[in-house]
């Protein structure tokens, strides 16, 4: 079968390289019998992969199972992976079939697979290797021969270094990767993800299809899509069911234009990366922020700059605290899930004490500083000691960074 026809049959749109190497690759490791790990956010299709993998193999007669490890629930893991029998734990009244024993003779799909607990990956590890397992409360060792494809979308082996995934386990799924693009890093698809979109919802429907003009396009594929092809999707059909109307004879198709479109585009809260657009004149829309927005952005500088300089005066009087003797700090669930390798040993900084110049970047703290300053002193009528608890400062310090027209005051 060709890349086409392939895409064609699993519902799969795209002619990103990465995309097209990926569907390759699944093909190839089908007929293997290998474990796969699947690795991609959110949203991208690791599923559609999955299947792929099942449908080529030789198993493609036996059953195909979708487990979502995130989604079940701690205490009963082993028993759903592994079944359980009657009088095993609260709630067993019967003996009851596992994943693994549904599945002989065809392929688990185990997505979310870091959310497995500890006990679970060691368990699974073992059916891996021998096709053995027990069932909760039995000591009967069953057998069962299921290939396995597992999807994460964390870095599994910053997981490892935490503690929270298992190596052996590890190594014994990442023998065989396959890693899905984000949709940030397709952006010629996902215009053609679009329209494919607004073409099914209308024909359902019975509504106009929607299309873009090239500014349009631009916006909608300059935006970073953290949700992926499931949240383009949703977006493309609320899209299609607001601006779009009925169908008549003269009318079959929307034309929306980036001024149309970009009032619509999402914004997730605390959204670091702002939507930028050329509008009509080909001048690019810059943001605007308030009076209040700019004096809270200047205090937060002015108050990361007070920190900065409070550590730099502790470095020069040599007060850093002694180096801790216990282990590494254990990083945050967004550490260990980026894409940078996480290290103990962290390089030394060696801090240059002698005078340079100022650059732009200071200059321009310090005048923002100084503003800050001027506001809070015209608010309170020159008065020193409210102005500085107003920035949270001592009054010494308001006064040695006074602003050149409030020092012969």
């Amino acid at each position: 079968m060709d890349l086409q026809a392939l895409k064609n049959k699993y519902d799969i749109i795209g002619n990103d390289p990465v995309l097209n190497d990926a569907l390759e690759t699944a093909v190839k490791f089908a007929p293997t019998g290998l474990s796969v790990l699947i690795q991609g956010e959110s949203g991208v299709g690791k599923e559609n992969v999955a299947r792929i993998i099942h449908q080529f193999s030789t198993r493609r007669q036996g059953n195909f199972f979708v487990v979502n490890c995130g989604a079940l629930p701690k205490e009963l893991v082993n028993s759903e992976l592994f079944g359980h029998v009657k009088g095993s734990f609260t709630g067993a009244v019967d003996n009851r079939k596992g994943y693994f024993e549904e599945a002989d003779g065809g392929t688990l799909f185990l997505d979310e697979i870091a959310e497995l607990p500890l006990e679970s990956q060691a368990l699974l590890l073992r059916v891996l290797q021998s096709g053995e397992y027990r069932k909760v409360g039995s000591n009967k060792v069953e057998h069962t021969d299921v290939r396995v494809v597992a999807a994460t979308n964390v870095h599994l082996y910053e997981a490892v270094k935490r503690g929270k995934f298992r190596e052996d386990l590890y190594f014994r799924l990442s023998a065989a990767q396959i890693r899905i693009p984000p949709l940030r890093e397709r952006q010629g698809d996902i215009y053609l993800l679009f329209r494919k979109f607004t073409s099914d919802f209308s024909e359902v429907n019975g509504m106009c299809k929607i299309s873009l003009r090239p500014d349009a396009i631009r916006l909608l594929e300059q935006y970073r899509w953290p949700g992926n092809i499931r949240q383009l999707q949703g977006f493309t059909q609320s899209l299609t069911a607001q601006l779009s109307v009925k169908v008549t004879p003269t009318l079959q198709r929307i034309e929306l234009s980036a001024q149309d479109l970009q009032p619509l585009m999402p914004h997730e809260q605390g959204d670091p990366i702002p939507v930028l657009y050329e509008g009509p004149a080909g001048a690019s829309a810059q943001p605007s922020f308030s009076a209040d927005e700019r004096q809270a952005i200047f205090k937060a500088i002015f108050d990361l700059k007070q920190e900065v300089d409070a550590l730099k005066a502790r470095i020069d009087r040599r007060e850093l605290p002694a180096p801790a003797t216990h282990a590494a700090p254990v990083m945050d669930e967004a550490e260990w899930q980026g894409e940078e390798e996480f290290s103990a040993h962290r390089p030394i900084v060696h801090v240059q004490t002698r005078e340079e110049p100022e650059e732009e970047g200071s200059l321009s703290v310090r005048r923002n500083e100084e503003d800050l300053i001027r506001q809070a002193l015209e608010k309170y009528h020159g008065n020193r000691k409210k102005a500085a608890e107003e920035l949270g400062m001592s009054e010494r310090t308001l006064y040695r960074k006074l602003p050149p027209e409030y020092r012969k005051k």
